[in-house]
């Protein structure tokens, strides 16, 4: 294992990098040394040099810059559900309309949040379920986009509000008005710049939104024995821990046998070859604690509960802490921002495990294969399981005006909300055999519990007003209004 200080002497001239980002990382390293997981994910995802969903560049255009910014669909990396069928957009547009009727149809004060809307093909087809009824649609009253990129944030109000639209830049965000009833819209880079208004009615979708947050890793390795007492010691802490792979003594009683180290991202030593697919960086263990790992892992109890088990490994998300907090906090309202009547849901929907905690998860997709996460920083679209239990804890802590359902599967999820009917029906219309077979097919991967289909993994959960478990939500095992 190469030191920190080891990092300055990878000459950078020594190597050609993959990316402008792929040598920025390298530089930033050569400074502070190996970097967290989560800081590493931010800049390949959100960087302002080439990052994936902000400026992310081909291979045949890094030295000129050029941008190819359409990531979804076949000639992305990657599809989503939406991309696949619109069946998928309507009925989570369904959802919402079940639990807005399920909450006493408002009038007034509604307001529909997207978080991470890509193309904007989820919120399309939301949008014009929601215009069958009108009582409903005439009850938004705005529509909120929660986009980081610039050009996504294009791509999005041109399929919303028709291309080449009017729109004005305030504080608030880039406003424009869509094509569906002429509803103001406005797009932010930050859910806190939408603000939180007790006698507003949020309806907040997220659909793999979650496993694209920066994740830290840890794993419990023998911990370091403390620095002897010493008299002129002013205070231990402000020691530098030691690095050692040895446990604690056995005069050191109160010292644990193990503690969480954190996986760093650092590069790669360079080779006499250099094969261009080569990841150009690595996960190295730090030599003792960091500040996060000796404060993230003591934040739940499944986590402190594997803190004794040699090599245990937890992936934790705080962006996701933040989303879930921010979501109950809209519905239930809090102690500092009260909501004498909870209103709203927040439908969740990506793939993570159901009750474990997510472990080794992070993964590179480039052009619908799994590829290396550490090659070829920006190009590769990176991503991590979903600990779907740890929202739901968070959310429940967050406000005590909600209560979660979930999560279930996919499939189950969207066969209750009657995807077979609805699909039926629209392959019921086409007069093209081909198109029928093409519909077929993706509403049925939808929820195709094999390994190439996505009903098992992908998973959904609601966090709706808390009501003592008197009404489960549609999908959920409920029904509109009902029990």
């Amino acid at each position: 294992m190469l030191k920190a200080e080891s990092w300055h002497n990878l000459k950078e001239s020594a190597r050609k990098w993959s990316t402008p980002l792929a040598k920025q990382l390298f530089d930033a390293i050569s400074i502070t040394g190996p970097v967290p997981l989560a800081s590493y994910m931010r800049m390949c995802l959100t960087g302002d040099v080439g990052g994936y969903y902000t400026g992310a560049i081909t291979a045949d255009a890094a030295s000129t810059g050029e941008a190819a910014r359409d990531q979804f669909g076949k000639k992305g990396d990657f599809i989503t559900s939406p991309e696949i069928s619109q069946v998928f957009g309507e009925l989570l547009g369904v959802w919402f309309i079940a639990e807005w009727m399920s909450q006493g149809r408002p009038s007034e004060g509604v307001q529909i949040i997207e978080v991470g809307p890509g193309r904007g093909t989820l919120m399309d087809d939301m949008l014009r379920t929601i215009q069958r009824f009108p009582a409903m649609a005439g009850s938004i009253e705005n529509i909120f986009m929660v986009e980081a990129s610039k050009d996504l944030q294009l791509t999005q109000r041109n399929l919303l509000c028709g291309k080449d639209a009017a729109s004005t830049d305030s504080e608030g965000g880039s406003k424009s008005v869509t094509k569906y009833g002429g509803k103001p819209i406005t797009w932010t880079d930050s859910i806190k710049s939408i603000p939180i208004d007790p006698r507003k009615t949020p309806f907040i979708v997220a659909h793999e939104f979650f496993d694209a947050l920066p994740i830290h890793s840890f794993q419990t390795a023998p911990a370091a024995p403390k620095p002897p007492p010493s008299s002129t010691t002013k205070s231990q802490d402000t020691l530098p821990q030691t690095s050692s792979s040895t446990t604690a003594s056995s005069s050191s009683s109160d010292t644990p046998s193990l503690e969480w180290r954190e996986m760093m991202v650092a590069p790669v030593p360079p080779t006499t070859s250099d094969p261009s697919p080569s990841p150009e960086f690595q996960l190295i263990l730090s030599p003792s604690t960091t500040r996060h790992s000796r404060f993230l892992p003591e934040t739940s109890p499944r986590y402190h509960a594997l803190s004794t088990t040699p090599s245990s490994i937890i992936e934790v998300c705080p962006d996701a802490s933040i989303y879930a907090t921010d979501f109950a906090s809209r519905i239930g309202g809090t102690s500092s921002q009260p909501k004498p009547r909870p209103s709203g849901a927040a439908l969740i929907l990506d793939y993570g495990t159901a009750t474990s905690v997510p472990a080794n998860s992070l993964r590179g997709i480039r052009s619908h294969k799994l590829v290396n996460p550490f090659s070829e920083p920006g190009l590769v679209d990176l991503s991590a399981d979903v600990d779907f239990t740890a929202i739901a804890d968070i959310a429940l802590d967050a406000s005590e005006g909600v209560e979660v359902h979930g999560p279930v599967e996919q499939a189950d999820f969207l066969e209750a909300m009657g995807i077979r009917e609805r699909a039926g029906a629209l392959v019921k219309k086409s007069q093209d055999e081909e198109t029928k077979n093409r519909m077929e097919t993706a509403w049925k991967r939808l929820v195709d519990r094999g390994e190439e289909g996505m009903g098992r993994v992908y998973k959904a959960l609601a966090i709706v007003p808390e009501n003592g478990g008197r009404r489960r939500p549609v999908g959920f095992g409920g029904d509109v209004g009902g029990s």
